[in-house]
């Protein structure tokens, strides 16, 4: 992921965004526009696959709805007026439980209830930092980082309005969201049937 772009002194908005061409991959955050590339590898495509046939599966018949990248995710502050947000992100995945967030079928207005992001060397550190922050801030409940060189798993869930201390699953280990604690994920199964890991870059 590149360095962000400013516009002029007044940044990005969701209005903007809309006007930029569909195949570029771009997320705004606070204003300030970042490139989503180069596209995902093999490797990440997989591992994102994956998660999501789990999740998917579980929720099937259910309220709540999965869905995978690209779908805009747009965060405002109280008050702002839809095009005049200034952030929309693309995680890997979003999990929507309010249908009302769903209304106007251009992704989801306001905070997702589970993000996931399937880390890549682009993008480590923006996700596990801005991301963090972002989300956090926004009252995103859990947070899920997935590190593919590792294979491990990192989840944050809120605490008073903070995420806290991050719980770390290795590939030994089984986890699931905090909201739905019969979802159960085996850490193994997240990085199944993947290429060497040579590939990974």
């Amino acid at each position: 992921m590149g360095l962000p772009l400013r516009h002029h002194e007044t940044g990005f908005t969701y209005a903007d965004y809309l006007t930029w061409p569909e195949d570029e991959r771009w997320e705004i955050i606070d204003g300030q526009a970042y490139a989503m590339s180069p596209a995902p590898t093999n490797f990440h495509q997989l591992i994102v696959g994956e998660l999501f046939r789990h999740i998917a599966n579980y929720f099937h018949g259910k309220s709540c709805r999965p869905f995978v990248a690209p779908f805009d995710v747009r965060l405002p502050d109280a008050g702002v007026d839809d095009h005049e947000v200034d952030t929309v992100v693309q995680p890997d995945i979003s999990l929507v439980c309010d249908p009302n967030k769903l209304k106007d079928n251009h992704g989801c207005l306001g905070a997702p209830d589970w993000v996931i992001e399937v880390l890549s060397p682009s993008t480590a550190v923006h996700d596990q930092r801005t991301k963090r922050t972002l989300f956090e801030r926004h009252g995103v409940p859990e947070y899920w980082l997935i590190h593919p060189l590792d294979r491990s798993v990192t989840i944050y869930r809120l605490v008073n309005h903070a995420y806290g201390k991050p719980l770390i699953y290795g590939v030994e280990d089984v986890c699931s969201p905090l909201a739905f604690p019969d979802l159960v994920i085996a850490v193994a199964d997240i990085f199944c049937d993947l290429p060497p890991m040579d590939m990974y870059a």
